[in-house]
């Protein structure tokens, strides 16, 4: 992601959980269950996940022996569990059906600006975006059978 957003607030809510307010005016939960394996696995111990600091810029989350996350891997990750459309998912969309930053834009009626946010990643995808790009990709196969 060339900017992804900043944290501006964490908070745990249970065992590998938490609320992440970020620079995006979005406040996602996130579960790092799936993370919990080496190096990670420290943070299943309750006392040492409570630990958890946001870094000074809100580049990401620490914990103690230089133990950390990054705020991209941490935006992807708690926007793929809330079911929202992710920047990778995003490039990924645009590589498959061979669009550019001006076609991708042409394609959903957008600004070629915008898409470039959502293809980086510093602004949040919407929902319904997401969703037009499913559609109109399931069109295009539509249209070459």
């Amino acid at each position: 992601m060339k900017t992804p957003p900043r944290i501006e607030t964490a908070r745990v809510t249970g065992d590998l959980k938490l609320e992440i307010g970020w620079s995006t005016g979005e406040t996602l939960p996130v579960d790092l269950s799936d993370l919990a394996q080496p190096p990670f696995d420290a943070l299943r111990t309750p006392d040492f996940f409570a630990r958890m600091t946001r870094d000074e810029w809100g580049h990401g989350l620490d914990w103690p022996d230089g133990l950390g996350l990054g705020a991209d891997r941490l935006y992807e990750l708690s926007r793929r569990q809330a079911g929202l459309p992710t920047a990778s998912e995003f490039n990924d969309w645009m590589q498959r059906n061979g669009l550019s930053l001006a076609s991708a834009a042409e394609s959903l009626g957008m600004t070629r600006r915008m898409i470039a946010h959502y293809r980086t990643g510093s602004r949040p995808i919407p929902k319904v975006v997401g969703l037009a790009c499913l559609g109109w990709e399931s069109r295009r196969r539509q249209r070459a059978a």
